[in-house]
């Protein structure tokens, strides 16, 4: 898990500190909407022919841990649970 979470990188001289794929400029949170509006690795690697598929399978560990190491509580003051 180290190794493929080394992928991702977080440099405050780079996209402002956003996690970004090592050597590139492109953040995680880019390549989590894509797969989230229903792009494909293919359509990833198109747009994006330098990165690898491990490079996405990093985006999404390093969501999934980030989600992991979160609290989340619902907000009464609004009555949304989001």
């Amino acid at each position: 898990m180290e190794d493929i979470l080394g992928r991702i990188v977080i440099d405050p001289k780079v996209m402002v500190g956003k996690p970004v794929i090592k050597g590139t400029r492109i953040t995680v949170e880019l390549i989590l909407g894509l797969l989230g509006q229903g792009a494909t690795y293919e359509d990833i690697f198109k747009g994006y022919p330098h990165i690898k598929k491990e490079d996405i399978y990093a985006c999404l560990l390093f969501a999934q841990q980030a989600i992991n190491n979160s609290v989340y509580a619902p907000s009464i003051a609004t009555g949304n649970n989001v």
